[in-house]
């Protein structure tokens, strides 16, 4: 599995912690990584994923539909799932401040063998850690 997604698009590092079952990827300093990508090259090499969890820092927008989203990059960015946390982040709405969060973009189903990963991704916010 380290190999299989250390091929991937903008993927530095990955480091794998059978102890813990948590496998730790470092994107590029440029690179973009597409967490979808990453869950189904997980999935792919075999392995089950049970939640894909990430830090991301970026400007808050609203996308093309309205929702709330962190904008990671100038064509990239992470729709929000609502949650008490995500309401916190609503008078950010297009100034300059940014906001770093740590969020879950995948849980798989209880009692599914594989989830669904051609689902969109919505980022649920477990942790707002620094706005500046």
């Amino acid at each position: 599995m380290k190999k299989h997604l250390g091929r991937q698009a903008g993927v530095q590092t990955v480091e794998v912690s059978l102890i813990d079952g948590k496998v730790d990827v470092t994107p590029k300093e440029d690179g973009q990584i597409d967490p979808a990508q990453l869950l189904k090259a997980t999935y792919d090499s075999g392995v089950s994923v049970a939640e894909l969890e990430m830090t991301a820092r970026g400007k808050i927008v609203k996308d093309s539909s309205g929702s709330l989203a962190i904008q990671v990059a100038p064509n990239r960015s992470f729709v929000l799932a609502p949650n008490e946390l995500s309401k916190e982040l609503e008078p950010f709405v297009d100034s300059p401040t940014q906001v770093t969060v740590r969020g879950q973009l995948y849980k798989k189903p209880a009692g599914k063998k594989k989830g669904d990963t051609s689902a969109p991704l919505k980022l649920l916010i477990l942790e707002v850690q620094k706005k500046e």
